[in-house]
């Protein structure tokens, strides 16, 4: 597995990802998938020096897709970053989240990053189990935030300080 940074060529990949996780109803609250051109500016709002968007590769193939981005826009928040962490599903099992969560960890010093919030749907049971294996806590819940189909979502919060 490589893991770098994304290159806009990687965007149909990342976003037929995306899709896969909009279609599946457990990762995301977007509930309409998007196309490549939705998600130019987005692509383009991340920065490999502050706020990176990572693919994870096998076998010349986009696995997942890692990406940071800003908790709230006010400066003393510019230390914490929001993240997510989306993998393929025909990739699923093979430690693609948990490389990519590693990685966020590792390098968030370097991108004076120190603290991660990962905002959980609490039905989406398999993050919320990688998250606590890797240090993260459980620092709030939002109850029934979240209308998906129909039926109330709620929200774990989970947190790390990184070193």
């Amino acid at each position: 597995m490589i893991i770098r940074d994304a290159l806009e060529a990687d965007l149909p990949a990342i976003v037929e990802i995306y899709n896969e996780a909009i279609r599946g109803r457990i990762s995301t609250a977007q509930l309409e998938e998007v196309s490549v051109e939705q998600r130019l500016p987005w692509f383009r709002e991340h920065s490999a020096k502050s706020h990176p968007l990572w693919v994870a590769e096998i076998d010349r193939r986009i696995a997942g897709w890692f990406s940071f981005h800003s908790f709230i826009r006010r400066a003393a928040y510019r230390g914490t970053a929001e993240i997510s962490v989306y993998v393929s599903e025909k990739f699923r099992g093979r430690g693609v989240g948990k490389a990519l969560l590693e990685k966020a960890i590792a390098d968030s010093p370097d991108l004076q990053i120190s603290a991660l919030i990962g905002c959980i749907f609490a039905h989406n049971e398999p993050s919320l189990r990688l998250f606590a294996r890797l240090g993260f806590e459980r620092w709030g819940f939002l109850p029934r935030v979240a209308l998906v189909d129909g039926v109330d979502r709620g929200v774990v919060v989970m947190g790390r300080h990184v070193p």
